[in-house]
């Protein structure tokens, strides 16, 4: 009896066990479609496409020459950075920019060591500074002479007095090599009150303050203008100086005459009439007066004409 028990319970087991392995396979035997995502809608907003920002040309550092090692100047430069390569130039200070550096003393002991200088740039550079250093008294022949020089090889003529000034002039050509023209552009007065300011403030030493005082007092420019000083020394702020600085500016002529006078020079005439011919025609004296500004473009300072 309890055997029989044993096989239904071992019969019953095998049921199961092949009941729960077929139900797998009826399932597979079915595809089940899973579930499809949604795709969104294209995006109408169009987004921005990231720009290329410009890059500068040109190293960011003064290029400096191997013959300036030794050179004074370099120990003053240390707003900007600088290093040594083999360039012709003594300084490339710019992607078109360059400066030759010369000593007047040096220049005077070898004065063909610039143009050789000059000959090795060719046309390698659009900017070409000559940054000279006064170091002798007497400059004024040498300067003659590095000017006109300056003038055919299409040279920037920089003149300096110490180390520290020469330095200073390569870091500010540097510091703007990629700076716009109108950073050193005036700015033009858009308004009328801008003008008048302009206008007023031309004269040294009267200010903004001293304009709104003036016009406010007397109503208007004409009114400034034609005031008498007695009348403009009451405007508050306004001392005998600028009294004295406004009425020059406004009562001066336009056009400065000459004060320079032609002197005739000393004519020997010989033969008859000499004694009449020894002085001006007293007739032609006041013609003479008129045309003094206009003579005296032809006439040297000790009275000898000029060649024509």
């Amino acid at each position: 009896m309890a055997g029989e028990l044993l096989d239904d319970e071992a019969a019953d087991l095998d049921l199961l066990i092949h009941a729960d392995t077929a139900a797998p396979s009826q399932e597979s035997g079915k595809a089940t479609p899973k579930p499809v995502a949604e795709q969104p809608p294209p995006s109408k907003v169009q987004q921005p496409k990231p720009q290329a920002l410009p890059t500068k040309s040109g190293p960011s550092a003064i290029l400096v020459s191997t013959r300036q090692k030794g050179n004074p100047i370099l120990n003053h430069m240390k707003l900007l950075p600088w290093e040594y390569v083999d360039i012709p130039a003594d300084y490339v200070i710019g992607g078109t920019s360059c400066a030759l550096f010369l000593s007047l003393k040096y220049h005077r002991l070898h004065p063909e060591y610039i143009y050789s200088r000059i000959r090795l740039l060719a046309g390698k550079y659009l900017l070409r500074v000559l940054l000279v250093i006064v170091d002798i008294p007497n400059h004024e022949e040498s300067l003659k002479e590095l000017s006109k020089t300056s003038i055919i090889n299409n040279l920037t003529l920089i003149l300096c007095w110490s180390a520290p000034e020469a330095a200073h002039y390569l870091e500010l050509f540097k510091s703007c090599e990629h700076s716009q023209p109108t950073a050193i552009r005036t700015q033009q007065a858009q308004s009328y009150k801008d003008s008048l300011v302009e206008f007023v403030t031309a004269p040294r030493s009267i200010n903004k303050s001293d304009t709104a005082s003036l016009i406010s007092t007397f109503g208007s420019l004409q009114n400034a203008i034609n005031a008498q000083p007695e009348q403009i020394s009451a405007v508050p702020g306004w001392g005998e100086k600028k009294v004295k600085q406004w009425c020059n500016a406004v009562q001066e002529d336009f056009r400065v005459e000459s004060t320079k006078r032609a002197i005739a020079p000393n004519r020997t005439v010989v033969g008859q009439g000499a004694r009449g011919l020894s002085k001006i025609d007293t007739a032609m004296s006041d013609t003479i007066e008129t045309r003094v500004e206009h003579e005296s473009l032809f006439v040297e300072d000790d009275g000898t004409p000029r060649g024509i």
